[in-house]
């Protein structure tokens, strides 16, 4: 009896241990799954903050490339305005020079004829 009390005793002590060894395998898996979820959620966090900084640093080099693409239109519309002003100004020079050449020729014209009629008048009276 008191053998078949002891074996009863040993074996329940062995269960126990197997429920102990049973309750740390369980215990140390969680703790590794929660370790890997921990992993997983640092890893998650730096990829979003890399990738917002990345987002943020191309949105910065659009925004001063759509800048710089304005100012240079900006640029180009100035020198256009600058160049149909130049261009403005030499037709009118052109046309001012052409009017004082007419005129210097008129003024020209009008000299000889002058000097026709005084030739002209000046025959006639010697002829008479």
């Amino acid at each position: 009896m008191v053998v078949v009390m002891e074996v009863v005793v040993v074996v329940v002590m062995v269960v126990v241990m197997v429920v102990m060894m049973v309750v740390v395998v369980v215990v140390m898996m969680v703790m590794m799954v929660m370790m890997v979820v921990m992993v997983v959620m640092v890893v998650m966090e730096v990829v979003v903050v890399v990738v917002m900084v990345v987002v943020m640093e191309v949105v910065m080099v659009v925004m001063m490339v759509v800048v710089m693409v304005v100012v240079m239109v900006v640029v180009m519309m100035e020198v256009v305005v600058v160049m149909v002003v130049v261009m403005m100004e030499v037709v009118v020079m052109m046309v001012v020079m052409i009017v004082v050449v007419m005129v210097v020729v008129m003024e020209v014209v009008m000299m000889e004829v002058m000097v026709m009629v005084v030739v002209v008048v000046v025959i006639e009276t010697v002829n008479e």
